[in-house]
């Protein structure tokens, strides 16, 4: 009787070094390199995060990621023509971007921000408003929404929803877009599916840069991309769980991956060959199309999570697409005659 061999549990890869590719631009390539150390460990690479009980820690976590958003708003200091306010709805909190000249009437970009749903609120929301309103031409409401350990699920969700009535009241459905970066992708897509379980119209189009659709991370990326994302080198699990309070990470309103997304309106997903959520954007791609709604799949060659950080071909490329994208999803602009 022959003796069965064991079946290998995955794919045995020996220590290397994985060369960053030369068929990215090299603004790319140099983007890439700022971000490793000489012994090719990535800056960014994680460190034991705190125990989701430990309410100091994550404090402090998120005090230092926050100097870090500082840092990088400040550059951006005298660059934005848009105006802002900010104001309250509830416990909800929206900072409201006007552009200088609007290129579409009555027309609203509702943003939900990145952050490993945990930082990336107040300054760091109000200039992305501001900065999607100059890109678009159009209202953009920045959901500055809370979050944990302060506000774990569903606090997040709730004032997205919030945000959303609102807009629902002033603008008609197809006069909206949703758009999403990373954690904010999670919050859109959750927040369609609950708007829809409450009877609310659906907006025009969605926009989904790197979304974090699965907080089980489950997808084959979450091990291929390990340590090759150099933005995000590994597991947000931590962060997850502190998210979700002990709620089931599998729950479509948690992980929107595994949602109903029938009837969902045309939909842009971005990603990159070195970005960790690489799998939830071609799964999430997979759904929509199983479930014939419009969506288009755009993977960036070498692109690390959140893209090569700006001034780069492809980051421009990446621009370019998604302002197409809105624009063919918006009534026509002033320009063509909508005053």
């Amino acid at each position: 009787m022959t003796d069965e061999i064991a079946t290998p549990p995955g794919v045995l890869r020996e220590a290397q070094i994985v060369p960053f590719p030369r068929s990215i631009s090299t603004e790319a390539q140099a983007a890439l390199r700022r971000l490793v150390r000489e012994d090719g460990m990535p800056l960014n690479a994680i460190f034991p995060m705190p125990a989701v009980e430990d309410h100091d820690g994550w404090m402090r976590v998120k005090a230092g990621a926050d100097a870090h958003y500082a840092a990088s708003i400040g550059r951006l200091a005298g660059t934005l023509r848009s105006s802002v306010t900010t104001f309250d709805l509830g416990d909800a909190t929206a900072h409201v971007a006007q552009p200088d000249h609007p290129n579409h009437a009555n027309c609203v970009i509702i943003d939900l921000h990145g952050g490993a749903l945990i930082v990336g609120g107040g300054d760091a929301c109000r200039i992305g408003a501001q900065m999607q309103s100059d890109r678009h031409g159009v209202t953009c409401y920045g959901v500055d929404y809370r979050m944990p350990p302060e506000h774990p699920y569903p606090a997040a969700l709730d004032d997205c929803m919030a945000v959303y009535r609102h807009v629902l009241e002033n603008h008609t459905p197809e006069r909206i877009v949703i758009h999403g970066r990373s954690a904010g992708g999670n919050l859109a897509v959750a927040m369609l599916l609950r708007a829809r379980e409450e009877g609310l119209v659906l907006p025009a189009a969605l926009v989904l840069l790197s979304p974090e659709v699965d907080l089980t991370e489950s997808g084959d990326s979450f091990q291929t991309n390990r340590m090759i994302d150099v933005v995000l080198p590994g597991s947000l699990m931590a962060n997850n769980l502190l998210y979700a309070a002990g709620a089931d990470l599998a729950d479509p309103l948690l992980s929107p991956l595994f949602g109903n997304l029938s009837g969902f309106p045309p939909t842009f997903i971005q990603s990159g060959t070195r970005d960790l959520f690489l799998s939830n954007a071609v799964r999430l791609h997979r759904h929509l199309r199983a479930e014939s709604v419009e969506a288009q799949l755009h993977v960036f060659e070498g692109m690390p999570h959140g893209g090569f950080g700006g001034g780069t071909k492809e980051d421009q490329e990446l621009e370019d697409e998604v302002t197409r994208f809105v624009r063919s999803n918006l009534p026509a602009p002033a320009s063509e005659g909508i005053q």
